[in-house]
């Protein structure tokens, strides 16, 4: 069977070289004897795929030795709970409203505390990341790197004037460098650039650990899960595999600082038709485009639907927009390969050429 190109926001698609070496490992993980998804996460033969997995994340990333690696259960999303719940010592915390995701992760933390929002582009559809106006009181600053649904992102990091910053990168974690030492925390779902859906990896630096609200539960206790190195109870065991997997598929390639090359290339590609195009238009402003989530329509919803049916039909599958947003959306994450991207262009210029 062919395989499509797949632009899903999440899950996504994963990398022909790590599906390949799944399906080798299925039944029996190298002499084991054993698929991964029957081991015990305490014997010694799993630990070793969990440690492998943490340390070339570590790589990947340039983590600074002050800073602890979780792989976490219940997505990014859980952890719009776990943030104020391990880190509101006072009770206040910022948040920039730059995205749907971003949205609902200040909502969740005015359950525990009181969240002031420092920039906001709600009432613009978000289609720009707003400046952020930090307060020195706040416990932290959180922002979301980039937004899925509206296709933003930062393109440079706010001046949190000492405040720890709290990212979810779970749209574009790996596909283009970060300082993590400006971060105090970093969370990010597994599903678009890491692997299967359900595992979420958090970056805390040391010194932010410890000061959770008595009354957080002990699965969302960033100390509790550093101290029992992410096993207070069975973590999200193939999950882990898989994004050791796509790790090691990623170093191959020459890390993060190589697939960015690529996923700007991949990106500049749909862009610039797009920006030519007499058909189709891009939703976000130019200045704050995603890299990862390209949202443009046609202007017509029927128009739409048709193209995203045709596509379908032609291998170019899961492009239909947020209902938000409405038209297309195309999510290049790093395991689309160039040729999807051009095998898309190729598809919307002939759609125009019949449509326009």
């Amino acid at each position: 069977m062919k395989r499509v190109y797949n632009f899903s926001p999440g899950p996504s698609m994963l990398a022909l070289p790590v599906l390949e070496q799944v399906q080798k490992d299925l039944v029996s993980y190298g002499s084991t004897g054993m698929s991964v998804m029957e081991m015990s996460h305490r014997s010694k033969m799993y630990q070793e795929i969990f440690d492998q997995a943490v340390e070339l994340l570590k790589e990947l990333m340039h983590v600074p030795e002050n800073y602890k690696v979780l792989l976490l259960q219940g997505g990014a999303t859980q952890q719009f709970s776990a943030v104020p719940l391990n880190l509101m010592k006072t009770g206040r915390a910022d948040y920039v409203d730059s995205g749907n995701f971003a949205h609902l992760a200040a909502e969740e933390a005015k359950r525990y505390g009181e969240v002031r929002i420092a920039g906001s582009s709600r009432a613009e559809n978000y289609t720009f990341v707003p400046e952020a106006d930090v307060s020195p009181e706040a416990d932290y600053v959180h922002i979301t790197t980039n937004n899925t649904i509206y296709g933003t992102r930062f393109t440079a990091l706010p001046d949190t004037k000492g405040v720890p910053l709290v990212a979810d990168m779970s749209s574009n974690i790996l596909s283009e460098p970060y300082d993590v030492s400006r971060f105090g925390v970093v969370y990010a779902g597994a599903q678009k650039n890491i692997g299967p859906a359900g595992l979420c990896v958090l970056i805390v630096r040391e010194d932010l650990l410890g000061r959770a609200h008595p009354l957080c539960p002990k699965l969302l206790n960033w100390q509790v899960e550093a101290e029992a190195n992410s096993m207070y109870n069975t973590p999200n065991t193939f999950a882990i595999y898989v994004a050791k997997l796509g790790f090691e598929w990623l170093r191959s390639l020459g890390g993060v600082e190589a697939i960015e090359k690529v996923n700007v290339e991949k990106a500049a590609l749909l862009y610039d038709y797009l920006d030519d195009s007499r058909l189709f238009k891009p939703t976000a402003q130019k200045a704050f485009r995603s890299r990862m989530n390209v949202t443009f329509v046609t202007g017509d919803p029927d128009k739409d639907a048709q193209f995203v049916k045709e596509a379908a039909a032609a291998g170019l599958v899961n492009l239909k927009g947020h209902r938000t947003v409405g038209g297309m959306r195309a999510s290049i994450y790093n395991a689309m390969p160039v040729e999807g991207v051009k095998a898309l262009v190729d598809f919307m210029k002939q759609f125009e050429m019949k449509n326009a």
